[in-house]
């Protein structure tokens, strides 16, 4: 009886927290309380309560449940996609596509936590962005320089650099498709994705990239 209980209050967790996650893309992790949560899935607020005890544990907990589906919806796709170069344009359109199908109703999970707490003071939850994020970033970085190991990228590109650039491709995307509500930027971000990757690619990293409809 008591493995049955367990499990009904792993999956009662889960479904709260996947709750949580929607929520916390559209209205901030500042917008999650265990009130808001409790009307959302009719249950009762000492019941929420016993799961996460505080505001900040509640929150803690929802950016890695939103982690984990990033994971599942962006990288893991992109890394079953192949390496170096394959693997880096994979990952961009991984992204590109997880916005597209708003896999979170209000755009990516992480860019919104980013642009909600970047100027807050240090704390825990402020961290937790910032690991995520980065780990994000080395993800991007190391399909770089292993793109540069295979000789797909001319020597003197800068993983690091080409990452960051990337990225700034991809968050401007989330940003100006949502409030535009205009996928035409989605289609700008993989046309700049594609640009910026045949300036470094070499001969053999080239051969690797698909055609891009704006070039025709």
């Amino acid at each position: 009886m008591a493995r049955r209980n367990t499990s009904h209050g792993a999956e009662t967790r889960g479904t709260i927290l996947r709750a949580a996650a929607d929520i916390a893309s559209v209205d901030g992790l500042e917008g999650l309380s265990i009130g808001r949560l409790a009307s959302e899935l009719n249950m009762s607020k000492s019941g929420l309560f016993a799961h996460f005890g505080s505001k900040e544990s509640l929150q803690l907990a929802t950016i890695e449940e939103a982690r984990q589906r990033y994971v599942r919806e962006v990288i893991a796709p992109a890394l079953a996609s192949g390496s170096g170069i394959k693997r880096l344009y994979a990952l961009c359109e991984s992204f590109l596509s997880y916005v597209e199908r708003a896999v979170f109703p209000g755009g990516c999970f992480f860019a919104s936590a980013m642009a909600e707490f970047d100027a807050r003071a240090p704390g825990p939850v402020r961290e937790q962005i910032a690991e995520c994020q980065e780990q994000w970033m080395l993800t991007l970085e190391r399909a770089a320089a292993d793109a540069l190991a295979k000789e797909e990228l001319r020597t003197d590109a800068d993983p690091r650099q080409l990452a960051f650039e990337l990225e700034g491709a991809l968050l401007s995307a989330n940003w100006y498709f949502h409030l535009f509500e205009d996928a035409t930027y989605l289609e700008r971000a993989r046309h700049a994705v594609r640009a910026r990757l045949s300036r470094e690619a070499t001969r053999a990293g080239l051969r690797w990239l698909p055609a891009d409809p704006q070039s025709g």
